[in-house]
């Protein structure tokens, strides 16, 4: 028996998949995800839901991921204001 769970997942016509996740934050990470929901909004020039703003961090994530340096290779820290930057590992996750 499988006792991993897996989440709802379908793929989309453009050639992606899209999957269902709930995901527990504190309130200071939905801050920020806001931040970037705004940002991108005034990039975008048409309101972005939290959904959005999360799909769009998580791609730009995955882009920088694979320019990434070896392990024990740290870049130095860098925060802009107007930028948000990246969001904390949550408690308890790998």
């Amino acid at each position: 028996m499988n006792d991993r769970i897996t989440p709802p997942m379908h793929a989309t016509p453009d050639g992606e998949a899209e999957i269902s996740l709930v995901v527990r934050l504190p309130w200071e990470d939905v801050a920020r995800l806001g931040q970037e929901a705004g940002r991108l909004a005034s990039q975008m020039q048409r309101p972005v839901t939290l959904d959005e703003a999360v799909s769009h961090r998580l791609r730009s994530t995955r882009a920088s991921a694979a320019h990434a340096k070896p392990a024990g290779e740290q870049p130095a820290a860098t925060t802009s204001s107007t930028s948000v930057t990246s969001l904390p590992r949550i408690s308890g996750t790998a």
